[in-house]
């Protein structure tokens, strides 16, 4: 199977116009043979980068309820027009999908704001949303935690792929949970910046002996529309470069063997094997004979709790 990762940057906050992007990389991603194509953290309608920038924290503040407000109203809904435009583009281009987005409750919940993982299989449409278990830091400001309802692999092809959000990926139970479930492809996906991932994706792929695609955004104050509630005051204070990505993927033997480099826009792709991962796992296998059942075993909550 031919892997994508796409290191791209969103119109932020404007889920329309970023939707565009996303089904127009689709669509050079079928010319260019790959079959399951990667983005980056909350690619839509784009991360919530003013919070650490502007005491995001500060209690009934006028400004930052008027910035939440923008936020919330740019997120989108699973079932709504933006999701289903890119699951039928899915089908039509021949290219599967793992997008991360802000999702909005699409009933309960219309206040709030979820770090979502979608899967979306060219034939079968939407697989799952991960909605992240843990934002990190000063994104619980903005982001509600979320559950294991779809904490799961699911099948491309003769692969199971797999994927968290950002710092999530270090929860040691999470990745666990994904090697228990036949895992074969990772997906983490990052807001930018490749000192932000730690090496994060190779320690995935040594430790999973799973191929491994880390994928970062990036986002520059141009991209901002000028009417966002904090966009003169971060202009003012000489912000412009956000994020800068820093894309790779990583082999089973924890080679990089596809990246797009840190500050360029583009996507790149690699041919992926099962026999690599089989192979690597001649020796250790976390889900497998090295899992110790008899001594160690993993719990867990898969339902989606409900108000009523």
């Amino acid at each position: 199977m031919r892997l994508g990762i796409a290191q791209l940057a969103p119109a932020w906050g404007n889920k329309a116009a970023t939707t565009a992007i996303v089904i127009e990389a689709m669509a050079q991603a079928a010319r260019e043979g790959i079959e399951l194509l990667a983005f980056s953290e909350t690619f839509l309608s784009g991360y919530p980068f003013w919070v650490c920038r502007t005491n995001g924290a500060a209690y009934e503040d006028a400004r930052q309820e008027r910035a939440y407000a923008q936020f919330l109203e740019a997120a989108a809904e699973i079932d709504g027009p933006e999701i289903r435009a890119i699951t039928q583009a899915a089908g039509d281009y021949g290219v599967s999908v793992y997008l991360g987005m802000n999702e909005r409750g699409a009933k309960a919940g219309r206040g709030t704001v979820w770090c979502t993982l979608v899967t979306i299989h060219a034939q079968n449409g939407v697989l799952g949303a991960h909605r992240k278990l843990m934002p990190t830091f000063d994104e619980r400001l903005c982001w509600g935690i979320g559950d294991a309802r779809d904490l799961r692999t699911h099948a491309f092809g003769a692969f199971r792929v797999g994927g968290l959000n950002c710092w999530e990926n270090w929860m040691p139970l999470n990745r666990q949970a994904l090697y228990n479930d036949g895992e074969d492809v990772h997906i983490s996906v990052w807001p930018g910046n490749a000192g932000v991932t730690h090496d994060l994706p190779r320690l995935v792929a040594h430790e999973g002996r799973v191929w491994s695609a880390g994928v970062c955004g990036l986002l520059k104050m141009s991209d901002v529309p000028e009417d966002f509630e904090f966009y003169k005051d971060l202009i003012a204070a000489g912000h412009d470069v956000i994020f800068s990505g820093g894309s790779m993927i990583v082999s089973p033997a924890q080679e990089i063997v596809a990246q797009v480099a840190p500050g360029e826009s583009g996507i790149a792709s690699y041919e992926i094997d099962l026999a690599s991962v089989r192979r690597a796992r001649h020796n250790f296998d976390a889900a497998g004979h090295y899992a110790r059942p008899d001594v160690f075993q993993l719990a867990i909550q898969r339902h989606r709790a409900g108000n009523v």
